[in-house]
């Protein structure tokens, strides 16, 4: 086994054994699903504690206007409990009280909330929304037009749902969405920029570590010291991409098994609302109400799969591994030079600086992915792994991806050259202030 194996195998198997690369290997896929299953579940929550609000209508125009739902009611007070409300209210049973101080439209803001705890948000909305509701129709029957009201509905009737349709190289047509394309830009994009930023730092701070310790000193006496910067800069990049792959199956799964739950209730669901209408209509239920909520479901998946996701997932392989490579090696470089993170700061944010630049950058691209600023950001090195990953779900020009991944493998090399000439001087440098200037003759000594 070439002493370069070695170094990888060490690596490797010191970082997966840590409780840190476990318990985040772990966490990560329930986050990712968390992620995709929590935001509709608590869309679908709604607050059902009963709350008893009292109203005041000073101006006794708006008597009954606010409806009443099955955990919000409204108990309209006379004019001559306002003055004691605000005292006893509580004692009286109620959450809040509302006063209504003045015409709405005269003084958008004569209506008024008082509670000892915060209300929340369904509450504010629902009195709003009962509220404005009912200005509207007055504003509406004051134009005295015969069949306004008709008329404004059947305007709010139109609800355009405009469908993405996405064509095929023969022809074939499937739907797809433009809102799921353009989180897997997203997603893709920060996680290029995450893994290229952590696992970075990780050989940054490995090398500091075993330099300050004086292990190198031992290391270097049986390998060469590019040798053991290509050893640790590859072993941390497997680690990587094992956490990475892990992610991947463990989401899918916990997807997939929540996805086989929800459809299983959605059958029950079904099935009971069979029974009902057979019941109460002695017909068979239509195909369209049977498989209503399946249709749902089928949508989703059909639309996930419209992204080409193994396609989207070998290029983000190699842009994780050409943007790491590219990385790593500086990030080596910073780690040889220096005996401790401390005096990092000045060195690591130039190397810093093209990837932070880069999530800016893609978030242009989520909107205008062809033009000028992104396709020229996914065409340089120290950008293109973030950018082009922000541009992937829509499909750009093959050529560009092939140029993209061109420079990005001559960079890699050439960095990993540069890196490792300062890296042979600088990993038995000790207690020396270091600045530009010195890398630069670390650099040319090297050559010589």
């Amino acid at each position: 086994m070439s002493k370069i194996s070695l170094i990888i195998q060490r690596e490797y198997i010191t970082r997966v054994k840590k409780k840190s690369f476990i318990v985040m290997t772990i966490i990560g896929p329930i986050l990712f699903a968390a992620m995709m299953v929590l935001p509709g579940w608590f869309a679908s929550m709604e607050d059902t504690e009963s709350k008893n609000i009292a109203v005041i209508d000073q101006t006794g125009k708006y008597n009954k206007r606010i409806k009443d739902t099955e955990y919000l009611k409204f108990s309209w007070l006379n004019q001559q409990d306002a003055g004691t409300i605000a005292q006893d209210y509580q004692d009286k049973g109620y959450t809040a009280y509302l006063v209504i101080e003045d015409d709405l439209l005269q003084k958008p803001d004569a209506a008024k909330i008082y509670s000892e705890s915060q209300i929340t948000i369904d509450v504010k909305d629902h009195i709003a929304r009962n509220l404005e509701k009912y200005l509207e129709n007055e504003k509406l029957n004051s134009y005295q037009i015969d069949g306004l009201d008709a008329i404004i509905k059947d305007i709010h009737s139109v609800d355009i749902k405009l469908k993405t349709i996405k064509l095929s190289e023969d022809g074939s047509e499937k739907e797809s969405s433009t809102e799921l394309v353009m989180i897997a830009a997203i997603i893709f994009a920060m996680m290029i920029y995450m893994f290229v930023l952590i696992y970075g730092m990780q050989v940054m701070r490995g090398i500091m570590e075993e330099k300050v310790s004086r292990i190198v000193e031992v290391i270097v006496s049986s390998v060469k010291p590019f040798q053991l910067m290509m050893g640790k800069i590859i072993g941390i990049a497997l680690v990587a991409l094992t956490q990475f792959m892990l992610w991947v199956i463990l989401t899918v799964s916990i997807v997939s098994v929540l996805h086989a739950v929800f459809a299983s209730d959605a059958s029950t669901f079904t099935a009971n609302n069979q029974v009902e209408m057979l019941g109460a209509t002695g017909g068979q239920p239509t195909d369209a109400q049977v498989s209503e909520f399946a249709a749902g479901f089928n949508n989703i998946i059909d639309k996930v799969l419209s992204l080409d996701l193994i396609g989207s997932l070998v290029l983000f392989v190699f842009y994780f591994l050409g943007g790491y490579l590219l990385y790593a090696s500086l990030f080596a470089a910073i780690g040889a030079a220096l005996d401790n993170e401390a005096d990092s700061q000045q060195f690591v944010m130039p190397v810093m600086m093209p990837l932070i630049l880069s999530i800016y950058v893609a978030m242009a691209a989520f909107r205008n992915p062809t033009g000028d600023i992104a396709v020229w950001f996914s065409m340089i090195p120290f950008t293109s792994p973030v950018v082009m990953m922000a541009r992937i779900p829509f499909q750009p020009p093959i050529w560009q991806i092939i140029v993209s991944m061109l420079l990005l493998i001559g960079t890699f090399i050439l960095t990993t050259w540069f890196a490792g000439r300062i890296y042979r001087t600088g990993i038995l440098m000790y207690g020396k202030k270091v600045s530009y200037k010195e890398l630069w003759k670390w650099f040319k000594y090297s050559g010589r």
